[in-house]
């Protein structure tokens, strides 16, 4: 794992928003408004670290994905009643005890 060197990771907020949407929109505002350099033109840079001044010059699709579906799902459940529409879905979850 290593030293935590302060590097900001914007799509661990953006994943979450279903869990803590109003802890996660906050972080997601406040990265925006204090680092406008993390946001780009596909969105969020994958990482950046304000105690150095690095950003990385990569938007990676799999973050960029995440935040936009974790989004949607919080907007309007879309995502997360697509997946469990899913017969394979169900029987994982019957599978597993839970309903």
């Amino acid at each position: 794992m290593g030293n935590i060197d302060g590097s900001i990771v914007p799509c661990a907020a953006g994943g979450s928003l279903p869990f803590l949407s109003t802890d996660c929109i906050a972080v997601l505002r406040n990265i925006r408004t204090l680092y406008p350099q993390a946001w780009q033109r596909y969105g969020y840079l994958d990482s950046f670290n304000p105690l150095t001044g690095w950003y990385d010059s990569d938007v990676l699709g799999i973050d960029a994905g995440i935040t936009m579906l974790m989004a949607e799902n919080q907007r309007s459940a879309f995502v997360w009643n697509a997946f469990m529409a899913n017969q394979e879905a169900q029987g994982a979850f019957s599978a597993v005890g839970l309903t």
